[in-house]
């Protein structure tokens, strides 16, 4: 007869957990950093208990927004490329219902993380319960029901012995290169404190394989070597899957041996090292000049580890060889035949290596490189230019490119990561980051969440304690989230935070202009309002606890970042920029639907630039 222990549900939970383990760079280490709890009714008693029971070995953090702290998880996983990942416990309600915004996050961008939300009474004996969500027409439904369309498995946990296949379902989703990303196990908060008489074997130590390595099919692999074999103008469209394969050394290689220039989503950006020749940088809406003159122009896009979002394809208007084809190389079947494409499903770098054998020597066509060189001279000057601090803007205040290079000249690429997610700035360090060093560029734009680079800084320092971490946010995204700055000088990880205030939400502004739209409620002083905005980031990052300073110019940011490399803590330098310069040069079409009837001539013309922009997309 099985051994046994007798254990609340919610002590196994954690007792699970705390054997799951894995091997990185031939190091045994568990698979869980640890946990991210908000205590409050429906986990305080029950798993917050078991926490407290297993701190020693199990650490459990405490934040102070239930959101912040699941991008703090999701950033963690990310910066260990799905390597390592953490849990995050709440209440019920509220305290559920904030991450599911994190959840979405995690969905998208294909990232794990387990999220423990406690939930109603399984007996339902005190229905209905404080912060209890009731449908009327169904009573097995409560707040965290909500995760259900952003979590890659769900389950409420009714009854103490549904771990046993609930936890060993959740890390096989965790663990799975093509179905990764967030899982929920709602547990039902009377059910957590119950009993149950454990097998001991379900706490034994496993340790799990997280970049399982997918080979082709060979009928697909044939067919992507004769793709390949027949293109004159290929270019690789290099996507977070390279990154999570560990397959950067063999792109380059790839690249190098075959003469394919490579392009990079938001995700893939640091897959290659942009100093290389054939490596052109950001491509579609956000792209490079070099890499979407090479993209419009191709006759076959090798896509790697890309969900081919509409930003890399320019609304799929990007691609304009008549003959054009896609292969797509990836994990996930449903990537893997999006608009089209031709699947090769397997890992990337099986994939690379086993396709660079049946190549051989081919090559693509020598004018094809020295297109790319010239490309890439030209869009060098670009950057320069606009690096420059002596670029004048049309309010006289730094761009956000100004500041990028003040940033690049003051801090070690090599030791560094730059994050940053949503508004103006993505876009502009998508074009003129320097990324040298696979995972040293953090971009969340899958959901493009505003809200989560403080918090998403601070799990990154807590994957990657070894590298400086630099946060680059606008004052719109700062005002969504920021109270992980304090945290993050709670638990001692330094991040350097750079806040670019331009008084509202630039980007939008921006869009809305280039629809024909009026200035409205974008920017602080379009916005109603009675009483004017005069915020002080700085003060307000003091009152956390950080070293906070304001500066004026290009030359006080160097300096004051310079000086932040011997504070103790985390370091907050804010910097008022320009609302409407950006980078010209590059850049691509994006959709974005225009009304079709309006009082205003400047909407109306928008459309009918709109319309023939239509033209050029791809359907098929």
């Amino acid at each position: 007869m099985a051994k046994t222990i007798r254990l609340t549900m919610a002590q196994a939970v954690v007792k699970f957990l705390s054997s799951q383990m894995t091997v990185i760079d031939g190091v045994k280490q568990p698979i869980f950093g640890g946990c991210w709890a908000i205590f409050g009714h429906g986990n305080v008693a029950g798993i917050g208990e078991a926490l407290y029971q297993a701190r020693n070995g199990f650490p459990t953090y405490r934040a102070h927004n239930e959101q912040s702290m699941a991008h703090s998880a999701i950033a963690y996983a990310k910066a260990n490329f799905r390597r390592r990942f953490m849990a995050c416990t709440t209440s019920i309600g509220p305290g559920a219902l904030n991450m599911v915004t994190a959840a979405g996050v995690a969905h998208v961008n294909r990232l794990p993380v387990l999220f423990l939300p406690g939930d109603v009474f399984a007996n339902r004996a005190p229905d209905p319960v404080l912060q209890q969500i009731e449908a009327f027409g169904d009573g097995t439904v409560s707040a965290s029901d909500a995760f259900r369309p952003v979590s890659r498995y769900f389950d409420r946990i009714t009854r103490p012995e549904q771990i046993i296949v609930a936890l060993r379902r959740a890390m096989q989703v965790l663990t799975d290169p093509a179905d990764c990303g967030p899982v929920t196990l709602s547990l039902c908060q009377d059910v957590q404190a119950e009993a149950f008489d454990y097998p001991e074997n379900f706490f034994e130590e496993r340790v799990w394989t997280t970049n399982r390595r997918i080979r082709p099919d060979e009928n697909e692999l044939a067919n992507a070597i004769a793709l390949i074999s027949a293109a004159k103008k290929p270019v690789i469209v290099a996507g977070g899957g390279v990154l999570y394969s560990l397959a950067s050394d063999e792109l380059t290689a790839f690249a190098d041996r075959h003469g394919i220039p490579v392009v990079v989503t938001q995700a893939g950006k640091s897959a290659i090292d942009e100093r290389h020749p054939l490596a052109l940088g950001s491509v579609g809406v956000t792209g490079t000049s070099a890499a979407n003159a090479i993209a419009e122009d191709a006759d076959l896009v090798i896509g790697i580890g890309t969900r081919f979002q509409d930003f890399t394809t320019g609304s799929w208007a990007l691609f304009k060889n008549e003959d054009l084809k896609v292969l797509s190389i990836n994990v996930a079947p449903i990537d893997g035949g999006k608009h089209g494409a031709e699947p090769l499903i397997a890992d990337a770098r099986e994939a690379l290596t086993l396709i660079s054998e049946k190549l051989g020597d081919w090559r693509a066509p020598t004018t094809l490189a020295d297109k790319a060189d010239l490309a890439k001279a030209t869009w060098a000057k670009s950057v320069d230019r606009m690096f420059s601090p002596d670029f004048v803007t049309g309010t006289g205040l730094p761009s956000d490119a100004q500041v990028i290079g003040a940033v690049t000249r003051s801090i070690d690429l090599e030791k560094s990561m730059v994050l940053c997610a949503a508004g103006g700035l993505p876009g502009e360090l998508h074009k003129l980051w320097p990324a040298t060093k696979p995972g040293s560029y953090h971009m969340e734009y899958g959901f493009s969440c505003m809200g989560y680079e403080i918090a998403g800084g601070l799990g990154a320092k807590m994957a990657r304690p070894e590298l400086d971490i630099v946060v680059m946010v606008g004052d719109g995204s700062y005002m969504m989230a920021n109270s992980e700055i304090a945290t993050s000088v709670m638990i001692g990880r330094k991040i350097t935070v750079v806040v670019l205030d331009n008084r509202g939400y630039g980007c939008i502004n921006r869009l809305q202009m280039a629809t024909g739209g009026a200035n409205f409620n974008n920017l602080l002083d379009d916005a109603y309002h009675v009483v004017p905005s005069n915020i002080d980031f700085r003060a307000h990052a003091e009152a956390m606890g950080a070293v906070a300073v304001k500066v004026s110019t290009v030359a006080e940011l160097e300096q004051a970042l310079a000086a932040s490399k011997s504070h103790d803590r985390t370091s907050v330098i804010v910097i008022d920029t320009d609302p409407l310069t950006t980078t010209g040069d590059g850049g691509h079409w994006w959709d974005v639907a225009v009304p079709e009837v309006s009082p205003r001539a400047e909407v109306n013309k928008a459309h009918e630039a709109y319309k023939k922009a239509l033209a050029f997309q791809r359907l098929g």
